[in-house]
């Protein structure tokens, strides 16, 4: 007997079912187009380039998948109420999307939200990204960690874990902080707050990480909540290239209002600026991708993973 024939192919041992954007596509089914162009064009984030065909391609066979699992999730819910003689309770169905900044998760997590807000029987999906519940600037200043915002430590994880809890627990008006990427900091005193959803889809660039043991116990950690993930990929040159030309498109915009934080950049030269981006991305952004967001992808249930042109080439379904 060959090598070959004792040692399966890496297919075989990957936990994924990997599909070209074909061979996905081809699984919409007669999953109907509900968003328009217009739509779209509301829906994207800047320099996130999404086009319909993106959306018939990849988040319809998408769209179709969660509404199997969705369907399937509240059948096991309704068994073991009726196992447990338990009164018929309401447990919302949680999506976390997850990636590297400048990767399209907002993009993706809104465009997820319309469509399945569009699902005759779903028509509450709720949205929430787990910026609101970075730590506020003073208290990152006064623990020097400014340089280390989206990092796991950057965060106030004992509110964003009872957010969830109490939002999977099916409580009545649960609300979350709101942060200004204007001002780059939580806003004092305001709050988003999410009524029993049917679907709740949760972004943030660390929202796969594992939980973590404390004193020989296990900390519970925002990935515990989820029932599907999903997860953006691209190359790390790619995203560094797609940071940098947002942080240009901003400089000439957002930066120039005086309430911005990012005030002090709006006028820099092209050259400077290209080089200020560029060691914030290698800094900040790169160290916290390599260090905590990249480890977390096999966690995630599906890897949409994007080429150069922010098209998603390869869809990568777990299967284990």
């Amino acid at each position: 007997m060959t090598v070959a024939e004792l040692v399966p192919n890496n297919e075989a041992l990957s936990p994924y079912r990997h599909f070209t954007r074909a061979e996905w596509a081809s699984l919409r089914a007669d999953t109907p187009l509900t968003l328009t162009l217009d739509d779209l064009v509301r829906l994207k984030s800047l320099n996130d380039p999404i086009s319909l065909e993106e959306v018939i391609e990849i988040y319809l066979p998408l769209s179709r998948l969660l509404a199997l699992y969705v369907a399937a999730t509240q059948g096991l819910f309704k068994a073991t109420q009726r196992f447990l003689g338990a009164e018929d309770g309401k447990v919302p169905y949680i999506i976390g999307v997850a990636g590297s900044v400048a990767v399209g998760k907002s993009t993706t997590a809104r465009v997820l939200r319309a469509l399945l807000s569009r699902w005759p029987n779903t028509p509450k999906v709720e949205l929430i990204t787990t910026d609101g519940f970075l730590l506020p600037n003073r208290i990152l200043e006064a623990e020097k960690l400014m340089d280390k915002k989206g990092f796991p430590e950057s965060y106030d994880n004992k509110s964003l874990l009872r957010f969830l809890s109490d939002v999977k627990a099916g409580r009545r008006n649960v609300c979350a902080p709101v942060y200004s990427h204007m001002t780059y900091d939580v806003v004092e005193g305001e709050a988003s707050c999410v009524d029993r959803p049917d679907i709740l889809i949760v972004e943030g660039v660390n929202v796969l990480l594992a939980p973590r043991m404390r004193d020989g116990r296990e900390i519970p950690f925002v990935s515990d909540f989820f029932d599907f993930s999903v997860y953006l990929d691209a190359p790390e040159d790619v995203l560094e290239r797609w940071y940098v030309e947002r942080f240009r498109r901003l400089q000439q915009t957002a930066f120039r209002d005086p309430k911005s934080y990012f005030r002090v950049y709006a006028d820099l030269d092209a050259e400077e600026t290209t080089r200020v981006a560029k060691d914030i991305w290698t800094r900040i952004n790169l160290e916290n991708l390599r260090q905590n967001i990249a480890p977390t992808r096999p966690r995630a249930s599906l890897i949409l993973t994007k080429d150069a042109d922010h098209r998603i080439e390869e869809v990568s379904l777990r299967k284990l």
